[in-house]
């Protein structure tokens, strides 16, 4: 009796995909209390076939999807909740992760490049030259996006250009483009046999082909990058019945809800009002912020992956944490991850990863300690960016994602910002946000976004400790660490007529700095990306 009381009293549920870069998640809420219910998550594997290249399975993606569904639905029935009251599923997905699939077959016709691979860094370089002045921010009147290999465009431009399949698939009118979001919704909504070919606003603003003031595809850019419109998905608004659920235990519920992973955290972090801000840590660090009715969000993503059995030094997160706090300093060791180029606010791809300051005295400990305070002080760039673009100076800085848990880090973060990091107890805004967004579309209704209606977050608050003359002298001292570390890279021939992007770094950078940059690349493994969207 009491199980059957509880389960009537929990009222509609919502649920969410959570498709990340390295994992997929399947989540349910309780609509009227955002208190997360279940989940299950698996794992993604990446490959690796050249050095620079990232790519994922289609498949497995879906398929990690559908497993995701179904076990989690057997959570629930185990807790005694009726997989009857979800309402509705929102999905948020990696942003930029570039797929081609044929519409007759349903079958994927290359693997997905994901958003951080820079196979088309010689691709970008011959678009930029073509522009009047090289300037790599020749589109940015029209998609906020300087020229990047980070978005979409580019990827697809390189698919049309080097497989053959996808090539011919565009040529014979069968093919399809979509970044994660399109992938999923089109197969769950039937695939091949009507499934709805779509994505949204805030995935399509990460193209390169969306304008970002008609809000809709742009046909000068599609020209521009010589890319078909019909084999674009029809863009919506990130709250709307895209279709239903064609199989499985959840066939026939809405799919009503569509934002890229770090949208869906904005709107998870409650950030609804001009000036609020959210950082989320975890295999990337993507800074948003709330500009208010204009329409333009800025963004920024450190590009962070804390890897934890290199070399030995740790093997956990958690030890990462312990051996950074055993020094507590970096004693005057600065980490630039440049690993692929300079991002925000420098957009600067000829710049590699350095450390810099090293004495006899350092150590592995003082090395983690500048690893956290590199992501730090990244967040303080985009920051001040955006302070300075924004008119809006930030009181404080929102934040989720897995690393939110080494509380060193947040307090390094706090004392670089000089202002408080508020961390929610429950971090998974990202769901949550995806979650909120399907449960509060038109013909749901389930979940009110007036701020009145919204649940009250619980949530952790780290001031500032250091004085600002401190925090100002690293901040510069760093500053002066990212001037040393451009400039190391071009796209030469190398002697068998190849293109490299690696073909340009002095042999004494890899003789002197080969080990330390093994150390560090167990740590960090991206950097910084910041545009308006």
């Amino acid at each position: 009796m009491a199980a059957s009381s509880h389960r009537i009293m929990l009222g509609p549920l919502v649920a969410a995909i959570d498709q990340g870069t390295s994992s997929t998640r399947f989540l349910v809420f309780n609509s009227k209390t955002a208190e997360l219910l279940s989940h299950h998550q698996v794992e993604i594997k990446q490959s690796f076939p050249k050095e620079g290249w990232v790519e994922e399975d289609p498949k497995e993606i879906l398929q990690s999807v559908y497993e995701c569904i179904e076990r989690t639905c057997e959570k629930l029935t185990q807790l005694n909740i009726d997989i009857s009251n979800i309402k509705a599923i929102g999905v948020t997905n990696q942003r930029e992760t570039t797929l081609v699939w044929d519409k007759e077959t349903g079958e994927p016709l290359y693997n997905a490049i994901v958003w951080l691979d820079l196979r088309t860094q010689s691709t970008v370089e011959r678009l930029i030259n073509k522009t009047p002045g090289r300037n790599k921010n020749h589109l940015k009147h029209k998609t906020g996006l300087p020229i990047s290999t980070y978005f979409s465009a580019v990827k697809l431009r390189w698919l049309m250009d080097n497989v053959d399949k996808v090539h011919e698939a565009v040529v014979s009118h069968r093919a399809m483009f979509g970044t994660v979001d399109s992938w999923l919704i089109w197969c769950l909504t039937g695939g091949k046999s009507g499934g709805v070919h779509c994505t949204d606003v805030t995935n399509a603003s990460r193209t390169m082909l969306f304008n970002i003031h008609t809000m809709d595809w742009d046909p000068e850019l599609c020209k521009y990058f010589g890319i078909p419109m019909e084999i674009l998905p029809r863009v919506r608004s990130s709250s709307e019945i895209y279709g239903l659920m064609k199989s499985g235990a959840l066939s026939g519920i809405p799919i009503s809800g569509c934002l890229g992973d770090q949208s869906a955290a904005l709107v998870g972090q409650m950030c609804f009002k001009d000036g609020q801000a959210k950082n989320t840590y975890g295999t990337g660090c993507f800074l948003l912020r709330n500009t208010g009715a204009k329409g333009s969000v800025a963004i920024a993503g450190a590009v962070v992956r804390w890897l934890q059995d290199n070399l030995g030094i740790i093997g956990s997160s958690e030890e990462l944490e312990k051996l950074a706090a055993s020094v507590g300093t970096s004693y005057g060791c600065y980490f630039v991850p440049a690993f692929s180029g300079l991002y925000a606010p420098y957009w600067e791809p000829s710049a590699r990863g350095i450390i810099c300051g090293l004495t006899q005295f350092t150590n592995k400990s003082h090395l983690a300690f500048a690893a956290l305070e590199a992501v730090c002080f990244q967040t303080r760039e985009i920051l001040d960016a955006m302070n300075q673009d924004s008119g809006i100076p930030l009181t404080q800085l929102q934040v989720d994602g897995g690393m939110t848990s080494n509380r060193l880090l947040m307090q390094l973060q706090a004392d670089i910002l000089c202002i408080p990091v508020v961390k929610p107890s429950m971090p998974e805004t990202t769901a949550l946000g995806a979650a909120m967004a399907a449960g509060a579309a038109e013909g749901v209704s389930v979940w009110s976004l007036n701020p009145e209606d919204l649940s009250e977050v619980t949530s952790e608050k780290f001031e500032p400790q250091i004085n600002p003359e401190e925090s100002e002298f690293r901040y510069a001292r760093w500053k002066k660490a990212v001037e040393k570390s451009m400039n190391w890279e071009t796209t030469e021939p190398v002697c068998n007529g190849e293109t490299s992007i690696f073909s340009s770094v002095p042999l004494g950078f890899y003789i002197m700095g080969s080990m330390l940059m093994l150390i560090g690349a167990k740590y960090i493994s991206g950097q910084c990306l910041y545009t308006y969207i």
